[in-house]
């Protein structure tokens, strides 16, 4: 009796899309952010990077913050390119509403054995737009670039961490 019915658990959870256990790799405890580089002008937007991805890792996922030494892996981070781009203007030339685009590129390293376990580039090119951390701000309703820039840098966090789970 309890064959059939573990036959019919096999068959109604295959191919569902569901894994068991966490989306984490195995026996990967612990990574080291250290404060991601940057080519840009604009100022500590690599410290802001850097802490939105430490949060997100910290909200999202089983592997924990460790200082470098203790750490099971290394996840580095360099901004090759900041853009601040016009949508649109008003009748005097200001701008009125303005687009900041972060560009990233980002290596996963396992500390013990040196092998590269995720590398992601988020480029500005018009097929992959979608996967730059980008945000929309308007200053004439108060928004600013520090604005736009939190909500740049936590979207491009949220990409960053699913680099840290298994693919499907």
């Amino acid at each position: 009796m309890t064959r059939p019915l573990v036959l019919c658990v096999c068959l109604l959870t295959a191919g569902c899309g569901y894994m068991l256990g966490s989306p984490n790799h195995p026996g990967i405890r612990a990574v080291h952010v250290p404060v991601f580089t940057s080519e840009s002008h604009r100022r500590n937007l690599e410290y802001l990077l850097t802490e939105a991805v430490q949060r997100e890792i910290k909200q999202r996922s089983e592997i924990r913050l460790e200082n470098s030494p203790l750490a099971d892996t290394i996840l580095r981070g360099h901004i090759v390119d900041v853009r601040k781009d016009s949508l649109g203007e008003t009748s005097f030339d200001d701008p009125r509403e303005l687009q900041l685009s972060i560009g990233v590129h980002v290596t996963w390293e396992d500390r013990r054995t040196g092998r590269i376990l995720a590398e992601q580039h988020f480029p500005f090119q018009p097929d992959v737009r979608h996967e730059v951390g980008e945000a929309d701000f308007a200053p004439e309703v108060g928004q600013s670039f520090a604005t736009a820039a939190q909500t740049a840098t936590n979207r491009l966090a949220y990409q960053i961490v699913d680099l840290l789970e298994m693919p499907w």
